[in-house]
């Protein structure tokens, strides 16, 4: 008779429920052996409870799976709208960013297509759900007509020898005969390079520089004192320079020249009232130390810049001067800048224009920074140099100069007709006859725009204003006096070359030919088109500045990209546009490299200035004074940084780096073709060419 274990079975599952407890059995015959169990067999294991659940319990377990999948789709639901919500702040309103009303709008036309796109996925998955209820999803309809493979094939293959027929017909001869015209414009423009680079390595070799003869600050020499140190006026133009204002004034202030004979104005076109009480407690302060100093405010600040230094040329005491100097805001000259400059004017009455060169100092900044400077550098090294030792003439920087008074009021002055007052001038005096220099040893420091969006306004400014110039100043320049080969040098390569011609060849070239040729492979591009000039001329770009030899291939692609908006703004400019009317000013940061260059004026300023500034004020001076104090100590709440994506820029720069790769690839006998993800790419970049413009 088998024993019964049901009851010590029970007795050991409540001692320990996971593991039987050892039961020893001894039977009463002897013929038994002991046997030691572990644990009940299969047969004797309790059986599980899910056999055992009734219907109630059944339901509970169904609805908890349901609230979990309704959760799990609402985090999921939640999730997507945070992430719509993000995109849309940063990328459409960019929050913390301060921006213009009218430039929002702009940035919608994008959202709104995606918006589409999305409505017209929902409508389809809508559509897919129903046709699936409806038996569609089964072909159970027999009304529903379901084409065949060999039907689809067919009309497939129909369609894409219409379109291969289409593109060798049509489409491939326009792209082909485009883009030899764009090579063409774009071996010219190479050759003027050249040119450029050979006449700055001819300079180097033979060491041609502007040179003055002797030493015209002699101490010992008392009979020619009175014009060793002319009258010499300088300028400060600004308008809302909080950042920069302070370490520009104080720089020009200890510009090492007679106080008598030297006077600085501070041209204030600010519309903030905080900013106004600090410029003029920065004036108020070397005022007192003995510095020749005025500080002048426009209400309205009409024409700009130009109009800005148009009406201080208006005062009276201005014509007690000979020469102007001009200094932006973010400028900081050496001392000894106008010793530098101004002896060349000297038994040189033909001379109307010093130019000195720009200095950075935050080149190294970040990318953007460093491929700023690879352009600046060769504009100031070879263009303005060769141009300054060959021609006498090159187009003026806007600041950093000096000019001859007598020089601007023949030449007509400072006119409110363009953006680029500084080219305007320049053009306006070499049609009078007068002669320029550019001194590329005389350094001023400056910045350069750290940020992509202030670099976009300043370079806009800088190609739409010589558009609109050409228009107005070209009936001048043919009815000029001057000789032949000026009139063609300044028309055929100071304005069409390097204004018109190289915007519009680089954007069609580069931006709009070439991602074209991955769809039309019967337009296909040389090699040394898209590759080996473009490397080549870079390298040329690159020589005044090797250290930026490393970022070649950021510069060939950041180049190409910001032809969008170099040719938008040359297109703008020529055809007078409302753009073309723009100015805004250029942000700075206030950087100094020269540790030194305020130390000296702070430390008076702190010690034993202080009580004389006081005691030499007006009541009125002191209050204004205290009220500035209080504008100073008040501390800005620190403005979030927004990580700003440029989709455009970034998409057709890698479009253009993709084009040039699958070109090199088809030349070496490599034909394929990523059409999925060209596809992607190319509509990617059409969108946002079409949507949103980042002014």
């Amino acid at each position: 008779m088998a024993p019964r274990l049901g009851f010590l079975c029970r007795w050991g599952k409540e001692k320990d429920p996971q593991k039987g407890t050892p039961v020893v059995v001894t039977m009463e015959k002897p013929n038994f052996s002991v046997v030691e169990i572990d644990g009940p067999d299969a047969a004797f294991r309790p059986v599980e409870k899910s056999r055992g659940k009734n219907a109630k319990q059944v339901t509970w377990v169904l609805l908890l799976k349901a609230n979990r999948a309704v959760g799990c789709i609402t985090w999921l639901l939640t999730v997507l709208w945070a992430l719509l919500g993000t995109i849309k702040k940063r990328l459409i309103y960019r929050q913390g960013v301060a921006i213009e009303g009218g430039k929002l709008g702009r940035g919608k036309l994008l959202f709104g297509v995606i918006r589409v796109f999305l409505v017209t996925s929902i409508a389809i998955l809508v559509f897919e759900i129903l046709a699936y209820f409806k038996g569609w999803h089964y072909f159970q309809n027999s009304n529903l007509h379901i084409p065949q493979a060999s039907e689809l094939q067919g009309f497939l293959h129909s369609l894409y020898v219409a379109w291969l027929t289409f593109r060798a017909d049509y489409i491939a001869p326009l792209i082909q005969a485009l883009s030899k015209f764009c090579i063409v414009l774009f071996l010219i423009q190479s050759v003027d390079r050249m040119i450029l680079c050979f006449g700055c390595l001819w300079i180097k070799y033979k060491r041609i520089e502007p040179k003055i003869e002797g030493d015209p600050f002699k101490l010992d020499d008392v009979e020619g004192a009175g014009y060793k140190y002319p009258m010499v006026l300088v300028q400060i133009p600004m308008c809302n320079e909080r950042e920069v204002y302070e370490q520009s004034i104080s720089a020009v202030c200890q510009i090492d020249w007679p106080r008598d004979h030297l006077l600085i104005q501070v041209l204030d076109d600010s519309d903030d009232e905080s900013i106004q009480l600090l410029i003029k407690a920065e004036v108020a302060k070397w005022s007192q130390k003995g510095v020749n100093i005025v500080y002048r405010h426009r209400l309205v600040r009409t024409g700009y810049k130009a109009g800005n230094l148009k009406s201080a040329m208006s005062c009276d005491y201005v014509r007690d001067y000979e020469f102007v100097a001009i200094f932006d805001a973010d400028f900081q000259p050496n001392p000894d800048f106008l010793k530098l400059t101004v002896p060349h004017f000297k038994d040189n009455p033909e001379l109307g224009l010093v130019q000195a060169r720009w200095s950075f100092v935050n080149t190294d900044e970040n990318l953007l920074t460093r491929l700023q400077n690879i352009n600046l550098c060769f504009h100031f090294e070879v263009e303005q140099q060769v141009n300054g030792v060959f021609l006498n003439f090159f187009g003026f920087n806007g600041t950093a100069g000096v000019w001859r008074i007598k020089a601007l009021e023949e030449s007509g002055g400072w006119l409110e007709r363009t953006t680029v007052e500084d080219m305007d001038i320049a053009v306006r005096a070499h049609l009078n006859g007068w002669k320029f220099v550019f001194l590329n040893d005389v350094k001023v420091l400056c910045e350069v725009p750290e940020s992509y969006e202030a670099y976009r306004k300043q370079q806009h400014r800088w190609h739409s204003g010589p558009m609109q110039l050409f228009r107005l100043c070209l009936p001048a320049v043919i009815s000029s006096k001057i000789s032949t080969w000026k009139k063609a040098n300044l028309i055929l390569l100071f304005f069409l070359l390097r204004k018109l011609i190289l915007p519009f060849y680089s954007f069609t070239l580069f931006c709009i030919i070439l991602p074209l040729t991955m769809f039309v492979p019967e337009a296909e591009l040389p090699v040394w088109v898209i590759c080996y000039v473009p490397v080549f001329m870079s390298l040329l770009n690159i020589l005044p500045s090797p250290k930026s030899f490393p970022f070649i291939v950021p510069y060939l692609l950041f180049e190409n990209t910001m032809s969008v908006t170099k040719f938008n703004a040359m297109v703008s400019g020529l055809f007078q546009l409302g753009s073309s009317y723009e100015w805004i000013v250029t942000k700075k940061a206030g950087r100094s490299s020269e540790s030194d260059l305020l130390a000296a004026a702070e430390r008076d300023s702190k010690t034993m200035n202080q009580a004389l500034i006081y005691r030499g004020a007006s009541e009125s001076e002191i209050s204004e004074l205290a009220h500035l104090k209080e504008h100073k100590e008040v501390v800005s709440a620190p403005v979030k940084k927004v990580n700003k994506i440029y989709r455009k820029e970034l998409a057709l720069a890698f479009l253009l780096l993709l084009a040039s790769l699958r070109s090199l690839l088809a030349a070496q006998g490599v034909h394929f073709y990523f059409l999925m993800f060209q596809g992607v790419t190319f509509l990617l970049v059409g969108l946002d060419l079409i949507g949103e413009q980042m002014s």
